[in-house]
């Protein structure tokens, strides 16, 4: 095997479905079926195949399939592939555990091209995999016939005289035919951007190159960069420019400005923001923390599979309070499912097994299990001692410095730390009491939210519960308390107590009282939950919840759309790491913030955000009927405080998904632009229908780069698809 090899998740799929001859156990297949697929159909691992559909490989019993068949197949045999998005995984066992490591390093090695492919590797690349889609007959060459079959696939509606001059040029031996360099050939001369050109032009003397002063001049009037200096610019050349020639002139040509504007530099997200760069010294109060619901489930709240997969899959996307619904197990093992439901079951053990191994991959700052206790005294046991043993130094047992907190560790302080989030019998001061008498977190909704099918009603004849003194020692700064209203808490509660609300209770605490939730947020954590009601797994507008304040505001990570869009965007920054710094007047006690009213916030200055939507490149097909085309339109989406909230779009453009241009400008007023998410979506047109989606990006107002900037578009489940983007020039100026 080479690093220049491929392997995809429809490849391996088809291979399996092949090779399927009743061996089978449980979704896998052994590693030696696996193998002889490959030689019955003569396939390889070749570049017809694409590596970025694998996200990683993991090694031994590491999903349930591979747990449930743990004595037959020892862990050196067995391993996942893990791919993009919401394909499933794939698990295998080899022969040998020589042969297992083999491959394992091997498609890491292939994992590993792909993740570190320069901007110009990327373009070849996805070249490379037109021309093989075009390619029919497999003789590596394309007739005229399947060049304009390629530009169907490849969403352009083009002139057929323009596209057989187009192929002339590039056809230079005259045969009739494009070999892979001379289709290369073809597609830079489809691919010319007038847009980029003109922009070039207009800062190039010769028109031919940009000289480093030319280039500087550029940075500084349009990208506003201008404090970083020639050198910067001088980066920029040496980085992008593909010309040898040009770099000793200290030039940049078109091809080299064009790879600037698409690369992370050039896009609309701020580089130093995507780096871990705020404070993270503070109470843990003073953060929006990436929360999920009903951790444990990839599909609905009915019916779906509980998994330990959505565990790995939310922690890997950031997630830092994860939530553990747990019951009795028929055997002694506590068990987490939806309650109530057809959902399936999991072993506690196996989650908190898996959390070990995952809590801390993506990010170094503290964990929060959210235990929904259902569970008898003696399960509740279990788990605490699950808990400690499996956790071990992990899990935060005791105070900070043996001191009772004033106000709440920071994420710093608690690095690298488990925290249990449930019921505790008394509070840190050492009150005690063995019986508890409240109800659990998500069954509040005996105060006016009886808004969940699936949760058992505690008004009916639910008594009072014992709490097992193991599992309650171990909650510490979480201590899961009823919300008896704000005047209660201010007189009351205490730093590590922390209450949980349904959307529907949190909506109208925001509309009676927002000010007075955003003042208890500065010093206590808030969890909110969907409703029971959204069996489907949707979510709530998480916006509204961040708008006072609240940190923990936990969404279905497994459902896609526009509330998880939201969610990625404010936590792509500051390194990814699950915890956002809120704004000042979101921790500063001596502020009064109210989020109807930003006008009277002291130092209020509202930010006129000017976007004009110039082109889009390479849009994906949404229906993949022969002949099919799209009609994009681009629409921009603010969500913030109300007043922020706003929303336009261009209009669309008629049969052209690979270059269209629109060259329309887009205004809006940000009120309050340190809580301001900016979304933007192309949207296939349709008269007759509801638009399909293409793609979106969303980030923070604070994180957008001015200037001629790319966004590179994301599908509907948060994954890349490059080299899909649109070319915008903004502009932040203040609203006078």
């Amino acid at each position: 095997m080479t690093t220049n090899n491929h392997l995809s998740y429809s490849t391996v799929y088809s291979l399996i479905t092949f090779c399927f001859n009743g061996t089978q156990k449980q979704g896998h297949i052994s590693f030696k079926t696996f193998l002889q697929g490959f030689s019955n159909i003569k396939v390889s691992l070749t570049r017809n195949a694409n590596t970025k559909d694998i996200e990683a490989v993991r090694e031994g019993h590491q999903s349930e399939v591979l747990l449930s068949i743990a004595e037959e197949f020892p862990a050196d045999l067995c391993f996942t592939l893990v791919f993009h998005g919401r394909q499933g995984n794939l698990d295998l066992v080899a022969d040998s555990p020589e042969e297992a490591q083999a491959w394992i390093q091997g498609v890491r090695k292939l994992i590993h091209k792909a993740q570190t492919m320069d901007e110009k590797e990327r373009l070849d690349q996805w070249v490379w995999e037109w021309f093989k889609k075009a390619d029919k007959n497999k003789d590596g060459k394309m007739n005229f016939k399947e060049v304009t079959k390629l530009l169907k696939m490849m969403n352009v509606e083009m002139n057929e005289e323009h596209i057989l001059h187009l192929f002339k040029m590039a056809d230079k031996s005259e045969s009739g035919s494009l070999e892979m360099k001379q289709f290369v050939q073809f597609y830079k001369m489809l691919t010319q951007r007038d847009e980029v050109w003109k922009v070039f032009q207009d800062y190039s003397g010769d028109g031919e190159k940009l000289m480093l002063e030319e280039l500087e001049s550029f940075l500084r009037i349009e990208q506003s960069e201008g404090e970083k200096g020639p050198q910067h610019a001088k980066e920029l050349i040496d980085r992008y420019e593909p010309s040898d020639t040009a770099i000793n002139q200290a030039a940049m040509t078109l091809d080299g400005f064009q790879m600037y504007l698409c690369s992370p530099e050039g896009s609309i997200f701020k580089p130093n923001y995507l780096e871990l760069h705020q404070d993270m010294t503070q109470p843990l109060s003073h953060y929006f923390i990436s929360s999920s619901h009903n951790t444990y489930l990839l599909e609905d709240q009915l019916r779906g599979p509980s998994s330990l997969e959505a565990y790995i899959k939310a922690l890997k996307r950031g997630c830092r309070c994860v939530e553990l619904d747990c019951w009795d197990g028929s055997d002694g093992e506590p068990i987490v499912y939806h309650g109530h439901t057809l959902t399936t079951k999991i072993l506690f053990k196996d989650i908190i097994t898996t959390l070990k191994e995952y809590a801390f991959k993506v990010s170094d700052f503290p964990v929060i299990l959210s235990v929904e206790n259902h569970c008898s005294v003696e399960q509740q046991t279990v788990m605490a001692q699950h808990l400690r043993q499996i956790l071990g130094d992990m899990l935060l047992t005791c105070v900070l410095n043996g001191q009772i907190p004033e106000q709440l560790p920071s994420p710093q302080d608690l690095k690298g730390r488990i925290l249990l989030k449930a019921k505790k019998i008394g509070d840190v001061e050492g009150c005690m009491d063995e019986t508890l008498t409240e109800f659990s977190d998500e069954e509040e909704m005996t105060n006016g939210d009886s808004d969940s099918p699936t949760k058992e009603n505690p008004s009916a004849d639910k008594k009072p519960e014992k709490l097992s003194r193991e599992l309650s020692d171990l909650v510490v700064y979480c201590k899961s308390v009823h919300f008896h209203g704000f005047e209660h808490a201010r007189t009351h509660a205490k730093c590590y107590e922390i209450s949980s609300f349904s959307e529907s209770k949190a909506k109208r605490l925001i509309k009676e009282a927002g000010t007075d939730f955003v003042q208890q947020n500065k010093c206590q954590l808030s969890r909110i939950y969907p409703s029971g009601f959204r069996t489907d797994s949707s979510n709530y507008n998480p916006q509204e919840m961040w708008n006072v304040g609240c940190q923990i505001v936990a969404l279905n990570f497994q459902t896609a759309g526009l509330e998880m869009d939201l969610n990625d965007g404010l936590f792509k920054q500051n390194g990814c790491c699950g915890y956002i710094l809120k704004p000042k007047f979101m921790i500063d006690p001596n502020i009064h913030f109210s989020p109807e009213k930003p006008e009277v916030q002291q130092g209020y200055k509202p930010w006129r955000l000017s976007i004009q939507v110039i082109s889009g490149q390479q849009l994906p097909k949404v229906n993949q009927k022969e002949g099919s085309i799209v009609d994009p339109l681009v629409r921009v989406e603010v969500y913030g405080v109300p007043k922020d909230q706003a929303k336009d779009e261009t209009t669309h453009i008629n049969n052209n998904g690979f270059n269209p241009v629109w060259n329309e400008t887009l205004n809006f007023v940000i009120h309050t632009p340190e809580l301001a998410l900016v979304r933007f979506v192309v949207e296939d047109y349709d008269k007759a229908s509801r638009n399909d989606f293409i793609g979106q990006f969303t980030l923070p107002f604070k994180c957008i780069q001015t200037g001629y900037r790319h966004i590179h578009l994301l599908s509907k489940d948060g994954t890349a698809i490059p080299p899909s983007s649109l070319f915008v020039n903004i502009n932040i100026s203040e609203f006078t």
